[in-house]
């Protein structure tokens, strides 16, 4: 690799956005003027929303059409308000979004398992399209998926075993009246009187 220097006027395009006047995004660039951002168009009327809907700090209007399908609800509902709290540069706001979205898969089974309607799980994640088209990675997942579930089964069956196996060692000599727990599985022959 060479270290001479290069000539930028010989690159074509090179320094096409220096000149402000010739950057079509530049007037979207200055966020304490909202109100004339340089388009050519007026601004549609807005839609009136009758849910809540979040709107990021950085913005001091909603767009001119929101979604209003799904409104925030529930603890994902609390955490997508919290992460609204923040800036849309902060990595806590995406994080708490994304938490939001596992929590709101989650409270959606119970809603349909309240409802009497148990979900279509394999469904609903694409196992028939990854079947037919990534059997390698469903192979995959699913291994994955069957060895974590074997290792939680094996950690709370061993943890189980580890308490019984406890309780029996402490109970060992309380079985007859009198007798102590210390010295309680030596034969009573050879026990001191």
């Amino acid at each position: 690799m060479s270290r001479s220097l290069v000539d930028t006027a010989s690159i074509p395009g090179w320094g096409s956005d220096a000149d402000p006047g010739n950057d079509p995004t530049y007037p979207m660039r200055r966020i304490d003027d909202q109100s004339s951002r340089g388009m050519d168009w007026d601004r549609p009327a807005p839609q009136t929303p009758t849910v809540e809907v979040l709107r990021s700090i950085e913005h001091r209007r909603l767009p001119a059409v929101t979604g209003t399908a799904t409104p925030p609800s529930g603890i994902s509902g609390a955490l997508r308000r919290l992460a609204f709290r923040r800036s849309e540069s902060d990595w806590w706001h995406w994080l708490l979004l994304m938490g939001a979205d596992r929590i709101n898969v989650v409270e959606g089974v119970v809603e349909d398992l309240g409802r009497g309607r148990v979900p279509n799980i394999p469904a609903e994640m694409g196992i028939r399209a990854e079947w037919r088209h990534n059997r390698k990675g469903l192979a995959t997942k699913l291994g994955i998926a069957a060895a974590g579930a074997l290792a939680g089964y094996l950690l709370v069956r061993g943890s189980r075993d580890g308490d019984r196996s406890a309780d029996a060692a402490g109970h060992a000599g309380h079985d007859r009246p009198g007798s102590a727990a210390i010295g309680a599985d030596i034969h009573p022959a050879m026990r001191p009187s």
